[in-house]
């Protein structure tokens, strides 16, 4: 179908940019991709005309020519094998909008869905997409966004400082509340239920809200801050998910909290639709989405549709992780959740987490170039040989010497806490 190359897309087009490496030949390689995410099937059958073909394939739109790879990136039973050369280009595909509908699960069926399957290619990586205004028009997004996270977490400018309860499990409703009331007592803006922590027999959502909610209104009554909590809401069915929605509203929570890859982009847009409080989005299961650099999609792609469904925050893992990510990849995570689709109000607040401390605030602010963002450090404050609220104000001071532009061995002579920060933390968690 390559035949069918156009100059420009129709505006009212869903455009996927796709890297491919194929071993078979660039036009079929193409014609399956076009053929496979609209009207095609291995063979022409009644009925697919050309009046119908004009309406509904997907057409290729421009192609770019990479350097060629020396091995197929992936397995396939049609590779030719020895001798084959294994040629990448990039290109853009435009997908009708009469072929979509405005619905995202829709439009992922034909850019992200069985075109992973061709068997005409080694390589085959969803790079980047553009949603037309028509598909932006009909999701809500995120409903409190930045601005509304900051009014409600009570931190007007500056990073939001948070962290998870930690152990990850394993811990009762009451053990949860008193943590949770150490950390809230600390000083931080937010708090977040671990993911593996939805409705366990030891710890029951409904029992968790009711021992943690009092201990955090104490700890506002005495400090006249409420900390921000979300509870993991994450369930097996829609009703489910619903109710701990409604659990956690009536008991005068402020967050929730659910695994976007778990329960889905309906999942997630039926609960914007019922929601009245901030929406955690965490992406555990991600990296088998995008790990592998010749199969998957890159995040810059999956954050606009999370956050059209209604995702306020978005995890993005953070600078020096503990996982496989490059600082790089992280960086541009962070930048896209704050590039506006429509404008400011559909921004989601870059969820910054991962074996973080205090030392990777100065590089994450500086490379990152915002503080709009949500800081979690776990093991970096909870693990602190002070103590929690030593763990706490050592974040913080870290954070303000990135803000002033100082040093943190510098800054640390008048921080006890964060020079004990960086003598616990700093070999394994590099500073700066």
């Amino acid at each position: 179908m390559t035949d069918a190359v156009t100059k420009a897309p129709p505006p009212d087009a869903t455009l996927a940019t796709y890297r491919i490496e194929t071993p078979l030949g660039l036009d079929r390689a193409l014609g399956m991709l076009a053929g496979e995410g609209s009207t095609g099937t291995f063979v022409p059958v009644l009925g697919e005309t050309d009046a119908l073909k004009a309406r509904f394939a997907s057409r290729i739109v421009e192609v770019r020519e990479l350097p060629p790879a020396a091995a197929a990136s992936l397995p396939t039973r049609k590779d030719p094998g020895a001798g084959a050369t294994y040629r990448r280009v990039e290109v853009d595909v435009s997908v009708p909008l009469e072929a979509t509908g405005t619905q995202l699960t829709a439009i992922l069926a034909a850019v992200a869905g069985n075109v992973f399957e061709l068997g005409e290619v080694t390589g085959m990586r969803l790079t980047d997409l553009r949603l037309p205004d028509a598909v932006l028009a009909t999701h809500p997004g995120p409903a409190h966004s930045v601005t509304g996270t900051r009014r409600l977490s009570g931190v007007p400018d500056g990073p939001i400082i948070g962290t998870i309860i930690k152990p990850s499990i394993g811990l009762t409703p009451e053990q949860t509340a008193q943590r949770a009331g150490e950390l809230a007592a600390a000083g931080l803006d937010f708090i977040k239920d671990d993911e593996l922590l939805a409705g366990p027999a030891y710890s029951p959502l409904q029992q968790r809200v009711q021992a943690v909610m009092p201990v955090l209104r104490q700890v506002a009554d005495r400090t006249g801050r409420q900390v921000m909590y979300a509870f993991n809401i994450t369930a097996d069915t829609l009703d489910e998910m619903l109710r701990n929605h409604d659990l956690v509203h009536a008991a005068g929570g402020t967050c929730v909290m659910v695994s976007m890859h778990q329960v889905g982009v309906t999942g997630v847009r039926t609960l914007r639709e019922r929601c009245r409080l901030p929406i955690h989005g965490h992406r555990n299961g991600w990296a088998q989405l995008t790990r592998a650099p010749a199969l998957g999609l890159e995040f810059r792609v999956m954050q606009q549709v999370w956050r059209l469904a209604g995702i306020d925050h978005l995890h993005v893992n953070g600078i020096g992780n503990k996982f496989w990510e490059s600082d790089e990849s992280v960086l541009a995570s962070l930048r896209s959740c704050l590039q506006p689709l429509r404008n400011e109000s559909d921004r989601a607040v870059p969820v910054i987490s991962s074996g973080q401390w205090g030392g990777q605030a100065p590089a994450t602010l500086r490379r990152g170039g915002t503080q709009d963002l949500m800081y979690l450090a776990g093991g970096g404050i909870q693990g602190h040989p002070g103590g929690i609220a030593a763990g706490v104000s050592a974040v913080r001071a870290a954070w303000q010497a990135a803000r002033d532009g100082v040093a943190l061995a510098d800054a640390a002579r008048d921080v006890p806490e964060l020079a004990a920060a960086l003598d616990a933390f700093g070999a394994t968690r590099r500073p700066e």
